[in-house]
């Protein structure tokens, strides 16, 4: 029972100092055995600090590559994103260019429509203006001004 309470806080170091203090041979063993178990302690305490800072940064290393993964994913949605934006607007812009281009050329299809359906004026060019010849009244009612 008691080397089981030894066995657990000592571990292999009290058989290490012991082991230690029958080779040096010390005049004064229990002094010798204190301070090497002090020594001991520390070492021991500061291999521990490093394992967990060994651990801590191993946490933090995958930590960072995760975060650069989600960086990478994350610039790669961006420009995807950017690309579908990209190819909307030249949809929307080539959507509304052909919506102006339909509503500039409507009245001019209209008019010609209306030209077209025109009795007489199938001789007629839409883009010429046309002359209609002057009429006999028209010549005299001028003359009647002209003359008091």
């Amino acid at each position: 029972m008691e080397t089981d309470y030894l066995k657990r806080c000592f571990g292999n170091s009290l058989s290490q100092a012991l082991a230690e203090v029958a080779k040096v041979q010390p005049s004064d063993p229990v002094e010798y055995l204190a301070h090497w178990l002090y020594h001991y302690r520390k070492i021991a305490t500061g291999k521990e600090k490093n394992r967990l800072e060994k651990i801590r940064l191993q946490e933090e290393y995958q930590h960072s590559l995760k975060e650069k993964e989600m960086r990478e994913m994350l610039k790669q949605e961006e420009y995807q994103i950017q690309q579908k934006c990209a190819e909307h607007h030249k949809e929307q812009i080539s959507t509304e260019k052909a919506m102006f281009l339909q509503e500039d050329t409507e009245p001019f299809e209209q008019e010609a429509l209306e030209q077209e359906s025109l009795p007489g004026t199938s001789d007629m060019s839409p883009a010429v203006p046309q002359r209609s010849p002057p009429s006999e009244s028209t010549g005299q009612t001028e003359q009647n001004s002209d003359t008091p």
